[in-house]
């Protein structure tokens, strides 16, 4: 029989897939122009400004009470108004007396205050951190903390004469005292929890002081930075009225003996002034500083 012939194989066709319709992509929208400003960010605003009139309310009330005093003859005879002190004031700065006496004041208090606050924090820092250090000059910093040391004046002029050098040792002596101890308690008031949890993480010495402590410590060390400003502008104010010839402190003893109370005023007002702002400057420091912190702000 002749061999059949081979038999072709067909392969049968798929049925075609049925495609999805193309979607078509979103039309781009042009942004929105920015509309008007949310209650949120005008509530914010309108109580940042009320915080701050009320900051400066005690202020103007203080004047007007002054201004009121004098007016009705409560305050003495004596004592200037507000106006007149004013006028004094304007008078000096004219003569160029005034800006040569404050900067003389300021340059004392800059080198005081340039040495006794790093003293005080350095000492705060070794009796924080060391408890062996702490033991040794502890009781030395106490006994001298309880002396006056603005009774100390006439001592320093003894020791080291009527010139500029007894005016900064007595300045610097005064910062010390509340710095030593604001540091010392703020480092020892870190919680030591966080501190073996830091030492549990691999931190040596240097990173857990640097790391842990001192943030820990700083809320208390700006405490005692603003009691130091503050003795220090005290201290200068004692140092300028004993055995000197410049300063605004010297200033307001050649105003008592020619009975200038208006002069006397405007030194009192210069040194109020120049507490209230340096008391800002620490207060800013403290509030870029403690950035992170995030405390009770009263209610």
């Amino acid at each position: 029989m002749p061999p059949s012939p081979p038999q072709s194989t067909q392969i049968p066709e798929s049925p075609p897939v049925a495609t999805a319709p193309a979607v078509a992509a979103p039309a781009r929208t042009e942004p929105r122009p920015p509309g008007p400003p949310r209650r949120r960010t005008s509530r914010r605003t309108g109580a940042a400004l009320l915080r701050r009139l009320r900051r400066v309310s005690g202020l103007i009330a203080v004047l007007l009470l002054w201004w009121l005093g004098t007016a009705q003859g409560w305050l003495g005879s004596t004592t200037p108004s507000p106006g007149a002190v004013w006028d004094a004031g304007v008078e000096l700065v004219r003569s160029g007396e005034y800006g040569h006496h404050l900067g003389v004041s300021l340059e004392r208090v800059a080198r005081g205050l340039a040495i006794g606050i790093p003293l005080g924090v350095l000492l705060g820092l070794l009796a924080g951190l060391t408890r062996s250090v702490e033991d040794v000059i502890d009781a030395p910093i106490q006994a001298f903390r309880m002396l006056p040391h603005l009774a100390l004046a006439p001592v320093f002029i003894i020791w080291f004469g009527i010139g500029e050098t007894s005016k900064t040792m007595l300045i610097l002596i005064g910062p010390v005292f509340p710095l030593y101890i604001n540091v010392l308690h703020g480092i020892r008031g870190v919680d030591n929890r966080l501190v073996e949890a830091a030492r549990s993480c691999g931190l040596g010495r240097w990173g857990l002081t640097r790391r842990v402590i001192l943030p820990g410590a700083l809320p208390q060390i700006f405490v005692g930075l603003r009691q130091a400003l503050g003795i220090g502008w005290l201290t200068l104010v004692v140092a300028e009225q004993t055995a000197t010839t410049s300063g605004i402190g010297y200033l307001m003893t050649d105003a008592r003996e020619f009975l200038r109370t208006d002069v006397m005023f405007v030194v009192l007002v210069t040194y109020a002034l120049l507490g209230v702002l340096s008391d800002l400057l620490v207060r800013l420091l403290e509030r870029r500083a403690l950035a992170w912190r995030r405390g009770f702000t009263g209610t």
